[in-house]
């Protein structure tokens, strides 16, 4: 585990490349920024020339691959990161230099008991696609297939586990500094949940059988598929699936000239999300304009599933009656909800919570999302939430980030339509037969079978006074963080000291930019 003074140089390091963007002028500026954070983030760009607009996306990527992964994520809070930095990290893209083919042949080769000529027959040493935690290579397989072979960067576990550390220690003090805001956003979680998807996506193999499970659920909807997985090639830093020949999704004017209709891909793209979302509860999410592709027939194909979202049944429930309340006006029963998940402190009115939602829900029915101010409805949403206390749900941020991916995707391709519309038929067909008269009668047989057979259990805890759940799951252990400001710290390590450590980095750093050993 590292020293906080490692995790402080870190931070100042980081902070001096943010500054030189000018992407720590939001943060010295929000009036909910802890004052002590407001500090560091001066300390940090001492003596550095700002640009007028801030460039948040160029910051990261220049930061190295985890912040280019964290930067992705907060894309999807503009509750944490301010609506300016959303925006522009939403354009953040995931590549970066390719790593020496050379490199990346002894990876191949040390990864499997056999010689790489048994296995394939040709591997292009130039790479089709190279992102932050691997590069893609187009291959032959010995038998003759044509397939796209994925590697981890060599080193990347590494780097990855030493950030990540950083950023769970900067997330326990930022709460630990005692603000309302702090522990409404749940910065700990957030970081929890992030190093989740990220060992995912470290991981190969389970890539590989995520992309096997997706295609088991998708077998019965027509026009999008999941490329096959090769599993006898592939393991945790190698992955091999079939090669597609296809049109990405973004190049609207090629789909045009192949004669595609661009509002039915658009349609079934959001069903297919929809469909894997609510009726599957597991769901790709990552689905941007580079991972999806269309091939000759008009077929969706999906690729890179590193990070994929789950969302129980429970969950699924609410979450399609909050999408057809909306689409319905019926506020009321999305504000019910909402308090039945205990997404909204008991102590709030329900009526109040469901006038905000009327007044954030109703100027955006029945319109195009070409006449939607995007701006103005995040601004409502955020302002509801913090308004009503609600806290960041982490298990749902991947279920936003992938909805605003295929809002854009649609959009790009049919600008006239109407996601309430699109979505309204689906949902609603849904609901009845998951919440109808049936559906609740065979649930409740077998809750209540499932409840005798768990008596002694059930018994125990209310014995035990055992809290009921809402609707988020148990949160993830968060990992212990020594602390050096906040009521558990220990006292010889005053603030002062974190000021004085902060300014000596700081100066260091200063000293060895002026002397050209950091550019």
């Amino acid at each position: 585990m590292a020293r906080p003074s490692t995790h402080i140089w870190r931070l100042l390091k980081w902070g001096r490349i943010l500054a030189k963007h000018g992407a720590l002028r939001g943060i010295e500026r929000d009036p909910n920024a802890p004052l002590q954070v407001k500090r560091l983030a001066r300390v940090a760009r001492f003596g550095t020339f700002q640009p007028s607009t801030p460039d948040y996306a160029t910051a990261f990527k220049a930061i190295g691959p985890a912040a280019i992964k964290l930067g992705q994520t907060l894309a999807t809070r503009p509750d944490l990161v301010g609506e300016e930095a959303a925006d522009n990290l939403l354009g953040l893209q995931d590549n970066l230099p390719p790593v020496p083919f050379s490199d990346i042949e002894k990876s191949i080769a040390s990864t499997f008991e056999r010689p790489l000529s048994e296995l394939f027959s040709e591997i292009d040493p130039e790479p089709v696609g190279a992102a932050s935690i691997a590069q893609v290579h187009r291959a032959v397989t010995s038998d003759g297939r044509k397939v796209a072979l994925k590697v981890l960067r060599p080193g990347i576990r590494e780097q990855f586990a030493r950030d990540i550390e950083t950023y769970e220690w900067a997330a326990a003090h930022l709460e630990a500094l005692g603000s309302d805001e702090a522990r409404r956003l749940r910065p700990q979680l957030t970081i929890a949940n992030f190093k989740r998807w990220t060992n995912r996506e470290l991981d190969l193999r389970r890539e590989a059988a995520s992309a096997s499970e997706l295609a088991e659920k998708m077998k019965g909807f027509a026009g999008y598929r999941i490329p096959e997985v090769d599993w006898d090639r592939t393991n945790g830093r190698v992955m091999t699936v079939e090669w597609i020949d296809g049109i990405k999704i973004s190049k609207v004017d090629e789909l045009k000239a192949k004669g595609h209709d661009m509002g039915e891909i658009a349609n079934r793209l959001v069903l297919a999300f929809l469909t894997q979302a609510i009726s599957g509860g597991y769901f790709h999410a990552d689905m941007h304009q580079g991972n999806l592709f269309v091939e000759d027939d008009g077929t969706i194909v999906a690729i890179d599933f590193g990070i994929m979202g789950r969302i129980d049944r429970r969950a699924r429930m609410w979450l399609a009656e909050i999408l057809y309340g909306l689409t319905t006006g019926n506020y009321q029963r999305v504000a019910e909800i909402h308090f039945e998940a205990q997404y909204v402190p008991s102590y709030h009115s329900v009526d109040e919570f469901a006038t905000a939602l009327r007044a954030v829900g109703e100027p955006m029915r029945g319109k195009p999302v070409s006449e939607l101010s995007v701006g103005q409805m995040l601004d409502g949403l955020f302002a509801i939430t913090r308004d009503f206390d609600m806290q960041t749900q982490p298990h749902l941020l991947l279920l936003q980030k992938t909805m605003v991916m295929v809002e854009g995707i649609a959009t790009q391709l049919n600008p006239q339509i109407n996601m309430w519309d699109t979505s309204a038929p689906y949902v609603r067909n849904w609901v009845r037969d998951e919440l109808g008269p049936e559906a609740a009668l065979a649930d409740a047989v077998k809750e209540n079978f499932s409840t005798l057979l768990k008596l002694p259990d059930l018994l125990r805890r209310v014995d035990e006074k055992f809290p009921p759940k809402g609707g988020a799951p148990e949160p993830p252990p968060l990992p212990h963080v020594e602390l050096i400001v906040g009521p558990t710290a220990p006292k010889r390590r005053g603030w002062m000291g974190y000021i004085a450590a902060a300014a000596a980095g700081a100066g260091a750093l200063y000293g060895a930019t002026v002397l050209g050993w950091i550019a």
